[in-house]
């Protein structure tokens, strides 16, 4: 059989493969915690800035464009490689491996960057204060206010989470008070909830002790609020086409926190009326709950692609994958067998992969050497399903 004979054969059996939806892979074991510190430990930070904090050798990856998915990350991962490597090794940096794992927690991180806002300005929040009509009702620390709660309450540590709970859960009795006062409901656009933030924290008396709700919530815990606060009765995460809400996932799960409390709160009127029609009582939301329903959108958009391991395959013998690598111990490759490749039925464990791969000097000569290979999110996700396919056919 002639070279790259039988890895075109087989790649040609995957063709009937059937198509694989992505959405069912997200792991709640991908810690952006744990990849804030990789990012670091692992000499990221040596060359990438996070907003304008680390190296100055390639782009802030804090400013840049945020992927849409997990694998519009892993495509730009790999399309860079050439040039960071070019850069690593001018500056004299160990290449830094991964395991499966690190490289999860790293892809979460990054995904995440701006789940967090940076600080508002408590000064534009105090004028905020007064011109959204929050002081006709609101006091703060026992000063000024009427018949509303003190928002001192909420501590000087309040996050953007603990702020979009409390909102929601008095909406209605604010939308009541509001009316019978002829109070006009204010909406905040911007960085106006971030500026209002600020100026409660300042104004708030500092409180002895207080939970804070700040890190990313579970996601295995938000899919099963989802559904028991009845969210899902009116989004939908799988769009249907028939859906009269807004698609969360689409729309919400790339906002930041504070983004999504001021989504929140300048639609609750009309998240209000539905519910009253379709006679559903407004669920209460504690933070530790609002937080792990933001965490299961951002999960489900991570992994929004389907993918198709029969277009992988064809990517694969296109791309020059096949060149290089053979399939179930075919002779005259000069590089490993994919059905061989550990971890790789996994995203994360196939993104270390390429990453690891793609230090491996190539042993051809300079003359039968292919231009390095780029790839789209659609075709990464294509080829990852593709290995995938075959690692679980072992």
């Amino acid at each position: 059989m002639r070279r790259g004979g039988l890895g075109l054969l087989l790649a040609v059996v995957i063709l009937v493969a059937p198509r694989m939806s992505m959405a069912q892979l997200f792991s709640a074991t991908q810690d952006p915690v744990a990849g804030e510190r990789l990012f670091s430990a692992k000499g990221c930070a040596g060359c990438h800035a996070v907003n304008g904090v680390g190296g100055k050798v390639g782009p802030d990856l804090g400013r840049a464009a945020r992927p849409r998915t997990f694998f519009d990350l892993a495509a730009d991962f790999w399309n860079h490689v050439p040039k960071m490597a070019e850069r690593m090794r001018q500056a004299e940096f160990a290449r830094p491996r991964l395991d499966a794992r690190e490289t999860g927690d790293l892809a979460a991180y990054l995904y995440t960057l701006n789940y967090f806002d940076r600080a508002g300005t408590a000064t534009a929040g105090r004028r905020l204060f007064a011109d959204k009509h929050c002081a006709d009702c609101h006091s703060i620390g026992g000063k000024g206010g009427g018949q509303g709660p003190d928002l001192g309450s909420l501590g000087a540590y309040a996050s953007p989470i603990a702020i979009a709970a409390a909102m929601w859960n008095h909406a209605p009795r604010m939308a009541t008070v509001m009316t019978a006062r002829g109070i006009q409901r204010p909406t905040f656009e911007g960085s106006q909830l971030l500026d209002l933030i600020a100026y409660l924290k300042a104004a708030s008396p500092r409180p002895k002790r207080a939970e804070i709700y700040a890190l990313p919530g579970s996601a295995t815990n938000g899919r099963l609020l989802f559904a028991d606060k009845r969210c899902a009765v009116c989004h939908a995460i799988v769009k249907r086409g028939d859906e009269e809400a807004p698609d969360l996932v689409e729309g919400q799960a790339q906002r930041s926190l504070t983004q999504f409390a001021t989504a929140m709160w300048n639609k609750a009127p009309a998240m209000l009326r539905a519910m009253e029609a379709k006679q559903i009582s407004p669920p209460n939301l504690r933070p530790d709950e609002m937080a792990d329903i933001v965490a299961y959108l951002y999960s489900v958009r991570y992994f929004r692609q389907s993918a198709h391991p029969r277009e992988g395959v064809i990517l694969a013998v296109n791309k020059g994958c096949l060149d290089c690598h053979g399939l179930y111990g075919e002779k005259g490759k000069s590089a490993s067998d994919l059905d061989r490749a550990r971890s790789v039925d996994r995203p994360a464990g196939a993104l270390a992969a390429l990453w690891n791969h793609s230090f491996i000097d190539d042993p051809r000569p300079e003359r039968e050497r292919r231009p390095w290979p780029t790839f789209r999110a659609d075709e990464m996700a294509d080829l990852m399903a593709y290995l995938r396919s075959i690692a679980r056919g072992r």
